[in-house]
């Protein structure tokens, strides 16, 4: 059986990525109180006893789906599309910065965080953007 080339091995550490930023965009949008947060009211209803944290919001949030609001599935439409920008902007970087990251728990995010100085400058644009802004 053949091995994986280092860029096949990065390449297919990408939805782990995603799914990641995914969750932690849920999480963030969720965990917020009356600041005006799109999924605030749908988590305070429909995940009202779940312990915040290590994901679990945004799980429940996701085994909500059909049940969220207008607003709230916009807000998670943006966040995916960011997310979905974000690795664009930043796959190269992965690639040849945390090649040997393994996926998961935000650590190639991390990884990303602590190469700031040697990212692209769409990458590190990205990585900067403030949540929200397109």
């Amino acid at each position: 059986m053949r091995n994986k080339s280092a860029f096949s091995r990065v390449q297919s550490k990408w939805p782990a990525v995603l799914a990641g930023l995914f969750c932690l965009s849920l999480a963030a949008v969720a965990s917020a109180g009356e600041g005006g947060k799109p999924c605030a009211d749908d988590a305070a209803r429909l995940c009202k006893d779940v312990q915040p944290g290590q994901g679990r919001m945004a799980k429940c949030l996701k085994e909500h789906k059909d049940e969220l609001s207008p607003a709230c599935k916009a807000n998670i439409a943006k966040m995916k599309e960011q997310a979905k920008d974000m690795k664009e902007a930043c796959e190269e970087d992965a690639r040849k910065l945390c090649k040997d990251t393994r996926p998961g728990g935000g650590r190639i995010m991390q990884c990303l965080k602590q190469h700031e100085g040697e990212l692209s400058p769409a990458c590190k644009e990205k990585m900067d953007r403030p949540k929200g802004r397109k």
